[in-house]
């Protein structure tokens, strides 16, 4: 099946889809993006997606390019198209193509809309089996992590530096010593007393959808949530460790900076809300209007 991207009101080939090359987020990453998971072929969270997208809209001024309706339509047309089961879709929105200038235009362009697909690929059993490596870097970016900007070379930076220590993540710390969040997931802990502690959503961090998800089942699990700040050192010394993200769903974490977690195995906590979160992808939404 041929694979379709979604460019500012058409429908094209993915291999030919392209943007003007003076489209804001092109030349100064002044776009707002989303990453969707999808699941049997329907989209997993579309509402709570939409609400972070529009704060990020409204952050950065940037209106709308369709009706909120009229988005859902179109991005369920590309999964259609697609034929996608289970995989992700990307959504960037730009302020639009205008001639070179840091302020925003005079004249408001047109913003931009982009979308694509991918399907999901295979789980990798001996990560699941044996949980994550993650690195702590000093978090270098910007004061506004709540906003989804397209914006994200600190990220890859740390990243890198996690592939290159032969890790799976980085988890990035604030000059007080606290654990923000991952290059492109949430962090989580469990303490001594058995305490789910995550950093509150504040403008440090992204607020996951999947986060929020975890801490909804965590709480209908009757598992004690704490939003709060966490060191690098309480985090070496938990009994548990993961993280969260709509790729990777919940991953358990067994080493920090070569500190193992747990005895170097995924916990019994982080196992279950894995489970219950992959049972909350696949169950159909209750509101179905």
């Amino acid at each position: 099946m041929s694979r379709d991207a979604y460019v500012n009101g058409r429908y094209v080939p993915h291999g030919r889809a392209s943007v003007h090359v003076e489209d804001r987020a092109y030349q100064f990453a002044d776009g707002v993006y989303e990453v969707v998971a999808i699941q049997g072929g329907r989209i997993v969270d579309e509402e709570p997606h939409l609400d972070r997208l529009d704060h990020s809209l409204k952050e950065l001024r940037i209106a709308w390019p369709m009706t909120r309706p009229a988005l859902r339509l179109v991005m369920r047309e590309l999964v259609r198209r697609n034929g996608v089961a289970d995989g992700s879709l990307y959504l960037q929105i730009s302020r639009g193509v205008a001639p070179r200038d840091h302020a925003f235009p005079k004249s408001s362009p047109r913003p931009a809309l982009v979308m694509t697909t991918r399907q999901a690929r295979k789980p990798n059993a001996a990560l699941l089996e044996k949980g994550a490596a993650v690195i702590t870097i000093p978090d270098i970016r910007w004061e506004r992590c709540d906003i989804k900007s397209v914006s994200l070379l600190p990220n890859i930076l740390g990243k890198q530096k996690a592939v290159e220590a032969g890790a799976h993540e980085a988890w990035q710390v604030a000059a007080d010593g606290t654990v923000t969040e991952g290059t492109s997931t949430n962090a989580w802990i469990v303490n001594d007393r058995n305490e789910l502690v995550t950093r509150k959503a504040d403008r440090a961090i992204l607020s996951g959808i999947t986060r929020l998800a975890v801490m909804k089942i965590a709480g209908e699990s009757q598992i004690k949530l704490v939003e709060r700040p966490f060191t690098v050192e309480e985090a070496t010394k938990a009994r548990e460790a993961f993280l969260t993200s709509t790729t990777s769903s919940v991953l358990p974490v067994t080493s920090i900076d070569g500190h193992k977690i747990g005895g170097g195995k995924p916990g019994p906590i982080a196992l279950r809300l894995r489970e219950l979160y992959l049972g909350y992808m696949a169950a159909p939404p209750k509101d179905t209007a």
